[in-house]
């Protein structure tokens, strides 16, 4: 923290600073700077604890301006905002100039998330990697990606968009992406827009493991858009109706479904992020 709050300072701002020391704090010391009068939060981690932070800030009704300094494991929504990794200093002088772009968000039951929302194979892989405790970081998503690429077995889903007619599908995997990139740089969505007031909607096709291994080689190229297993779509709502409540994750954090029938929207115009010039 040191480094960042020094950087900071060079810039001639004014800094308060708080510590998290157990999950949950994110949300907790951005509610009290904000009750404080501190109009700017910069975090510093990845998407999990720049979600807590921005729900926060979406709670408190304030219009507190969110700063990034990528520090975690993923860092997604850094990379559509342009945020520089590994360089505190840049960050910080993205902070001290002050240039804001003003971001929708999703929000499904009641939790926003910034960068995407998952259903399937993705929350299955993370559930994974609870029980491997002999690898770390890469080499563990890794592994339990490949693993769950064999065992997962799908799931089916009533999916009704915008209002519209339920279609019932079998998947794979249903992100629904405010950004660009999820999984640590996978451009699950490359045309996705943070402004357009649409959610990215890509949905992977229940299939046997060679196509999935396949499509996730596609996914890693950027090229899964292509394929006849892969079905992308724009929407402002989404209505999906499983089997029984589903598990899912907002921006790397798991959670389970209070019901059987999950609705997702898109938030207009609702966070404002500090970002480069231009970008």
């Amino acid at each position: 923290m040191t480094p960042v709050l020094e950087a900071l300072k060079g810039h001639g701002l004014e800094v308060g600073h708080g510590l998290t020391t157990k999950a949950g704090d994110e949300g907790r010391l951005t509610s009290e700077a904000i009750a404080q009068g501190y109009d700017t939060i910069v975090a510093v981690g990845g998407d999990g604890t720049w979600s807590h932070v921005g729900n926060a800030i979406l709670a408190s009704g304030k219009r507190a301006r969110l700063g990034l300094v990528p520090g975690g494991t993923g860092c997604d929504l850094a990379k559509s905002l342009a945020i520089p990794p590994s360089d505190v200093r840049g960050c910080a002088a993205i902070v001290a100039a002050g240039h804001v772009r003003t971001i929708d968000v999703g929000r499904v039951e009641g939790r926003h998330f910034l960068n995407i929302a998952g259903f399937g194979y993705d929350v299955a892989v993370l559930e994974d990697s609870w029980s491997v405790s002999y690898l770390e970081g890469s080499l563990l998503y890794l592994y339990c990606a490949l693993r769950q690429l064999r065992s997962f077995p799908g799931f089916s889903v009533d999916v009704a968009a915008d209002g519209g007619p339920a279609v019932r599908k079998g998947m794979l995997m249903l992100v629904i992406a405010n950004a660009r990139v999820f999984g640590g740089g996978f451009k699950i969505a490359p045309e996705a827009d943070l402004a357009d007031g649409k959610l990215d909607v890509v949905a992977f096709a229940n299939m046997d493991f060679w196509a999935r291994l396949a499509i996730m080689q596609k996914l890693m190229a950027g090229t899964h858009a292509a394929s006849p297993h892969v079905e992308a779509t724009q929407t402002r709502s989404l209505e999906l109706r499983f089997d029984a409540p589903p598990a899912y994750e907002t921006d790397g954090e798991w959670n389970r479904a209070s019901s059987a029938t999950v609705r997702v929207e898109s938030v207009p115009a609702a966070l404002d992020v500090l970002v480069p010039t231009g970008a």
